[in-house]
């Protein structure tokens, strides 16, 4: 019985670890594309940068690069945190990477909330929609997802 037990909780932890990789690695992506001077899904890189964050922030290589590196190398730590993924790292690399991203979710999850309620910054009604629809949801999913992954 005790063999099934762990079982399930290795196939659970992976599943946790894959899918919240798979949002950091998309998010990755969507950064990566735009440092070509796609602005999709908005008209112009203004529209982009008000319905993203709200503000005026040049999306140009220098700025979104690092964001890229940031992401990707965050999704293969959370995979080898869920065991998906082997690296030659001490488990506390993974460990502490995993408790960073659960942080920062966290951050941006709280901030989304103060947000949505109209307070900090006058809403965008594109950055308001998306923030309430997507942006915040996603990061209060995956910070919990994140805490519970860094446990042990």
């Amino acid at each position: 019985m005790e063999a099934i037990v762990v079982g399930d909780m290795r196939r659970r932890r992976s599943t946790v670890a894959t899918a919240l990789a798979g949002v950091l690695a998309v998010d990755a992506l969507c950064h990566l594309y735009w440092t070509t001077g796609a602005t999709w899904p908005a008209a112009d890189t203004t529209a982009l940068s008000q319905a993203v964050l709200n503000a005026d922030v040049p999306f140009t290589p220098p700025v979104l690069l690092p964001l890229v590196g940031l992401l990707g190398g965050a999704s293969v730590l959370v995979l080898a945190r869920g065991k998906v993924v082997r690296l030659p790292l001490p488990a506390e690399v993974p460990r502490w990477a995993t408790r960073a991203v659960a942080a920062g979710l966290s951050v941006r999850a709280a901030a989304g909330l103060v947000w949505a309620s109209g307070s900090g910054t006058p809403p965008d009604p594109a950055f308001h929609l998306l923030n309430i629809a997507l942006y915040t949801p996603v990061c209060l999913v995956g910070a919990a997802a994140a805490w519970w992954l860094a446990h042990d």
